[in-house]
């Protein structure tokens, strides 16, 4: 099923407002990651944006835990990243790129993580975003995530992840067509 199929079915009422709900609490018990911010403002602007709901229900429902990171005030957007303790458990053991997952001739993964993120309506994180979300807490101190690539490494068969570990953010390589049991991504959503 394509991103476009996908969104042409909006969330039924129930799941809409569960979902926002759980938005709710999740913004109340972590007020340390966007002080400033208010969530009437927020839950207005995902009212208006059912696309963007059900991106976020997808990475709920993927076990991303999102929660507004950030916002940006020149085009009037909330930043919403997975904030998981680990790699969301939804979205591991897959390749990086569809490429990568077309290119394995033996025990392809089932899904590539530039493929499922383009399904979801979301991006990886870039490097700079994984960074930026260290300094909110502890992530991923058992897991990895693969990150944003760019072109000149990603054409010569290779892609990025990140993981924490020591007190240090720790930015790898690997082949574009690996995956780990204990790899998935981590998404970013701007509403």
């Amino acid at each position: 099923m394509t991103k476009t199929d996908q969104t042409n079915k909006p969330l039924a009422s129930e799941q809409r407002d569960e979902l926002l709900n759980t938005l709710k609490e999740r913004f109340e018990k972590h007020i340390d990651r966007h002080e400033f911010l208010e969530w009437p403002k927020i839950q207005e602007k995902l009212e208006a944006n059912p696309d963007k709901l059900w991106s976020l229900h997808e990475m709920e429902r993927t076990g991303g835990e999102p929660d507004v990171v950030e916002y940006d005030k020149a085009k009037d957007e909330y930043v919403f990243y997975d904030c998981s303790k680990e790699s969301p458990d939804g979205r591991r053991s897959v390749c990086f790129d569809p490429e990568a997952l077309e290119s394995r001739k033996k025990n392809k993964p089932e899904n590539s993580a530039v493929g499922m993120a383009a399904d979801m309506g979301i991006e990886l994180l870039t490097e700079e975003q994984y960074r930026s979300l260290q300094k909110l807490g502890d992530f991923d101190l058992k897991t990895s995530s693969w990150v944003q690539t760019p072109p000149d490494i990603r054409d010569r068969g290779g892609a990025l992840f990140c993981d924490s570990r020591y007190g240090q953010v720790f930015l790898y390589h690997n082949g574009a067509d690996s995956y780990y049991a204990a790899r998935g991504f981590r998404g970013s959503l701007r509403v």
